[in-house]
């Protein structure tokens, strides 16, 4: 990528970050609902039991009450509309920044055109206060003292503070002239610096105080009604702008379907980018306007990181550009741990996409918005504790089918064994070594046994994958065929699996007692409902399939009659399954020899068996008989790019 792109690709980002910034901030008024301090602060009781009785001032209960309904209506109706004039706010920002950047800087050079307006108007409105103070304190003008080289009037700052007006109003309207979008004639581009420029210049004749303060209303008129002349002008345009906007989203979702629509716009728009580039900048203005304690209790240092989370995460849009940081601290750690395994799979990169959404819907689900600043960077602490917990699920994942490569291919290359066996250690002493600090620190709670039940799991994860790694190696070193070895891996992983769904339950039944007892909710109750779907329903069928499945090939096999040595001699082949000498075997029903263990691999996937057979070998010894076999089974060939064949078969019974 050049320079140029990510110069250009930098400055789209900045140009989306203001409307969040608006956004952030509506949300941090509660979108004008602020019922209790502004209700409290209108002087009024809060409801009618308080209302005085005997007062000399309200002796007429009747007219107290009238007063107090109108004082309420009156409060109720002016909540009402900051509320509806927050949401529009709120919409249109979150237009302005789904904008593309053309239509983007368009906006942008109307408000900054807005903006050189009134601060020019600012600028020549307080230039004009200190001339007319000091002309009334003297009987002559700025320029007759100019003219006289009067020492005493000059040094008083009202010719430096003229000079600096000069200045910043020729610089506003030089920016004027460029960015704003009316007509581009040359007397108006004359004109500009005049009407800009054109209070300063009476501030050096002897005027009458009244012209001198007015003059800086007159000369913000002619730029005002330019910005009106524009604003009218462009609403065609925008409605335009927008209709063409619906009718693309239209078009794309009827074509293509919403979730493409989502993804093309996520990428457009760079959100995780701009999220991020949002919460730093706001991390850096809370920092500066942080207040330290006078004498505080605690280290600076530590103070500060505690104020600077708890306010990173008191909105909904905060929580969002926290959630992007997040991300890009996880996909990292993701990286280094790829980097460590020498693995490149692109799936194990979504690590850090998984671990936002997880950590947002920790947030969402115990309402940290919403708590006060102790309580909330307390809960921020063990939502990221779960989180970093749930990160080694994720390297597990990473790590599990690197062990299973090594192991089944016969990878000699020992540092990669070696590297792959260190982050297994590691993600077996790191959550042992959590759990002794936390329970060593904290009492029993809910959140504690949370993140003691994914520790456990992921050990009992880690040990499982070791233990079949460990099978896989030692039978990579067997001289002869190891017929107990899938059973020992069924009952390995079914141990595994067994643990992993007892955790399910204790965690639904822990994740039952918070929605009840602690922190109830519409979101914590819904994603209930996901786990005990996917964690406990789907899994525990899927166990029970698995299981029957594997009684019924073994029911099958066991029906098969068993070859003999002397069939076994006369045959005197290799399983067309597993390539191995055949020292005992089963005859299907088609007089076909395969050992009872690969025929019965074959049934616990049921329907589809995908072997993968070399193009030397198909060609050569068992040509004939391969093919005969597939036209008897009702199989079919696929070339693959590794030079080999895959064979499907679809088997009813033998």
């Amino acid at each position: 990528m050049s320079i140029q792109t990510k110069v250009l690709s930098l400055v789209d980002v900045l140009l989306r970050v203001p409307p969040l910034f608006i956004i952030d901030e509506l949300f941090r008024a509660d979108l004008g609902v602020q019922t209790s301090v502004e209700w409290s602060q209108t002087g009024y009781p809060q409801n009618y039991t308080q209302l005085p009785q005997g007062d000399v001032l309200f002796e007429n209960a009747e007219h107290f009450q009238f007063q107090y309904d109108a004082i309420f209506y009156k409060f109720v109706f002016i909540v009402f509309l900051k509320f509806l004039l927050s949401c529009i706010g709120v919409l249109a920002a979150l237009f302005t920044f789904m904008l593309w950047t053309k239509h983007l800087l368009v906006v942008y050079m109307y408000l900054i055109s807005i903006g050189l307006v009134f601060g020019s108007y600012w600028g020549n409105t307080t230039t004009m206060k200190l001339v007319v103070a000091s002309s009334e304190a003297s009987d002559s003008s700025v320029l007759e003292d100019l003219l006289s080289f009067d020492a005493s009037r000059l040094s008083n700052g009202c010719a430096m503070a003229l000079l600096q007006n000069y200045l910043v109003q020729t610089l506003a309207a030089c920016l004027f002239n460029y960015i704003h979008l009316g007509p581009r004639y040359p007397f108006l581009e004359k004109l500009w610096f005049i009407t800009f420029l054109a209070p300063s210049f009476l501030a050096l004749l002897p005027l009458p105080p009244v012209v001198l303060n007015h003059a800086p209303v007159f000369s913000a008129v002619l730029p005002l009604a330019m910005v009106k002349f524009v604003l009218w002008c462009s609403i065609f345009p925008v409605i335009q702008t927008l209709y063409s906007g619906y009718s693309h989203v239209r078009n794309f979702v009827s074509d293509v379907g919403l979730l493409p629509l989502l993804e093309t716009e996520w990428s457009r728009l760079n959100v995780p980018c701009v999220l991020r580039t949002f919460w730093l900048l706001r991390l850096v203005e809370h920092a500066v306007a942080l207040q330290l304690p006078a004498e505080p209790s605690t280290p600076i240092s530590l103070y500060t990181a505690k104020s600077l989370l708890t306010t990173g995460c008191e909105t909904v849009t905060a929580v969002l550009g926290l959630t992007s940081v997040i991300s890009y601290i996880c996909h990292y750690i993701g990286c280094f741990f790829q980097w460590v395994l020498l693995s490149e799979d692109e799936d194990d990169k979504s690590i850090g996409t998984v671990s936002a959404v997880l950590f947002y819907i920790l947030a969402l689900q115990t309402g940290l918005t919403g708590l006060e600043p102790e309580k909330r960077f307390v809960r921020l602490c063990r939502n990221f504790c779960l989180l970093f917990t749930a990160l080694l699920h994720f390297i597990h994942n990473i790590v599990n089918p690197l062990l299973m490569s090594l192991s089944a291919s016969h990878n000699p290359s020992i540092h990669r064994h070696v590297r792959a066996l260190l982050v297994c250690l590691f993600l077996v002493i790191y959550p042992l070594t959590l759990l002794g600090y936390l329970w060593s620190l904290y009492p029993m709670s809910t959140w504690l046994l949370a993140v003691s039940v994914f520790s456990v799991e992921v050990i009992v994860k880690v040990c499982v994958s070791l233990l079949i790694y460990v099978l896989f190696l030692v039978d990579a070193y067997r001289s002869n065929f190891w017929e107990k070895l899938d059973d020992y891996v069924y009952y390995i992983r079914a141990f595994g699996n067994t643990v992993e769904f007892c955790c399910g339950i204790v965690l639904f039944f822990n994740g039952t007692w918070i929605l009840i007892f602690e922190s109830g909710g519409a979101i914590r109750a819904g994603m209930m409902g996901v786990h005990v779907y996917f964690n406990i329903w789907c899994e525990a069928r899927a166990g029970w399939s698995v299981f029957m499945k594997r009684r019924t090939a073994v029911n099958k096999i066991e029906s098969l009659p068993e070859a003999n040595r002397t069939q076994l001699a006369e045959l005197d082949d290799v399983c067309a399954i597993c390539y191995q000498e055949m020292k005992s075997a089963k005859i299907t029903r088609c007089n076909h020899f395969f050992h009872g263990v690969c025929l019965r691999k074959w049934l616990y996937v049921q329907v589809q068996f995908i072997i993968d057979i070399s193009v030397q070998f198909i060609m050569r010894k068992y040509h004939h008989f391969l093919y005969k076999f597939l036209f008897e089974k009702n199989a079919y060939l696929v070339y693959n790019t590794n030079y080999k064949y895959k064979i499907t078969l679809h088997y009813n019974n033998f």
